[in-house]
């Protein structure tokens, strides 16, 4: 970014740098495989640098190796976040994979790296942590426990900042200083760097599922991490190579496309969601809305907007959750978020359901509650969906159900509250 300019102005010229010189206005979007080798020794020294992470060489070689497309957003989106690399995959979960690998690559003396995972977290990413596939020893603990837990042998802690789906925020300054020098890294998809930049706060590595906000359209599925740690990034692009977890170039040009806009549409979806959570904390068919406060001591600070996903709990459980998703008609039931369209979707059936129950619970994810990823449209529409679909929800479950088809209680006096 250069100094004094407006983060707006960057959204809109990162990656566009050399334009001029190309003489285009969009994107080139670079299909290629394969790269011709003119002179071989220049190809072998080249294959050779960038097959151990370096970010370019003097010849391309291969597409696994270096992508012109794809290395376009990674600059753009490193400028965005203030880091001095990315490195794009093919999805979030492949960028999630590549940072446990890269610890290995870094630590190749450690039989099983020591990870400290904070949940809630995305439930794919619960799920692989939870797994062992990639041979880390991940131990779960919360953010008051990180100081106490860390060893000195713990390479890496791991959080997502807002949480999903509950929305709480964590302290990145307080994390890092717990973490007393093991890199951490955060899943900021939620927040973007519109709202949050993770390194400014102490964090090593940022994770986005550029699936989400960053696509913005619904259309792509995609993963990047940013960091200013040269070693990382390098041991992260090793990994990509060894692993061919590539972002496709098309997909990294669909992403290029929406950054100018990204501003405006995370913007736009928040001043819609802090609408909605007011009015959805007024429903007597909720019992809780899971919306940042007006007053949280971290909007200002860490971050810049409160974001556009809320998370309700329906006073009838899953039966209504069940019913209110059958129900909406402008909003799209289906996971994922971050799209022009809003998005409407049920963690504990969906997103979070391959994490263990118990676990689910202890974190706040009830068989009642409902994401909400706010889109575009107009508030009012959106208002009117929901009331609707709400009314429907009263009537298929009773509000004072006691227990939900999970077999999660339901608080029977739990007045609709802004968490």
């Amino acid at each position: 970014m250069l100094m004094g300019q407006d983060f707006d102005t960057s959204a809109v010229h990162a990656g566009r740098e050399d334009f001029l010189e190309l003489g285009v206005h969009a994107a080139p979007l670079d299909f290629s495989s394969t790269y011709p080798i003119p002179d071989l020794e220049e190809g072998t020294a080249s294959l050779d640098a960038l097959a151990h992470g370096a970010a370019d060489a003097p010849q391309k070689i291969y597409s696994r190796l270096n992508q012109p497309t794809v290395s376009r957003f990674e600059g753009a989106l490193a400028k965005l976040e203030g880091a001095e690399h990315a490195v794009a995959y093919a999805s979030g979960m492949a960028a999630l994979t590549a940072v446990l690998l890269a610890l290995r690559v870094r630590h190749p003396e450690d039989a099983r790296p020591h990870v400290l995972a904070l949940r809630p977290i995305y439930g794919g990413s619960d799920h692989l942590l939870d797994h062992g596939m990639t041979g880390c020893e991940v131990e779960w603990v919360s953010a008051e426990e990180v100081a106490r837990k860390t060893r000195p042998e713990t390479r890496l802690v791991i959080a997502e900042t807002p949480a999903n789906p509950t929305l709480k925020w964590i302290d990145l300054e307080k994390l890092a200083a717990d973490a007393q020098g093991a890199p951490v890294m955060v899943d900021s998809t939620f927040a973007t760097p519109v709202l949050q930049t993770p390194i400014a706060h102490g964090a090593t590595l940022v994770l986005h599922s550029a699936t989400k906000f960053l696509g913005g359209h619904g259309d792509v599925l995609a993963g990047i991490v940013a960091t200013s740690d040269e070693e990382w990034a390098a041991a992260l692009r090793h990994v990509r190579v060894i692993t061919g977890a590539c972002m496709h170039p098309m997909a990294a040009y669909l992403c290029l496309r929406s950054m100018p806009t990204l501003p405006l549409r995370v913007r736009r979806a928040t001043e819609t969601a802090t609408e909605l959570a007011e009015f959805l904390g007024q429903q007597p068919a909720i019992s809780a809305v899971h919306y940042p406060k007006a007053d949280h001591p971290l909007l200002g600070k860490q971050m810049l907007g409160r974001g556009s996903l809320i998370s309700f709990e329906l006073a009838g459980g899953y039966d209504a959750a069940s019913a209110l998703m059958k129900a909406v008609r402008l909003c799209t039931p289906a996971v994922s978020l971050g799209s022009t369209d809003t998005l409407i979707q049920h963690p504990a059936g969906l997103t979070h359901h391959v994490v263990p129950e118990e676990e689910r619970i202890a974190t706040g994810i009830t068989a009642g509650m409902i994401r909400l990823s706010v889109g575009l449209e107009s508030t009012d529409d959106l208002r009117r969906d929901l009331a609707q679909a709400l009314a429907v929800a009263a009537t298929a479950a009773p509000m004072q159900a006691n227990l939900t088809k999970a077999g999660t209680p339901i608080a029977e006096t739990n007045p609709a509250a802004q968490s």
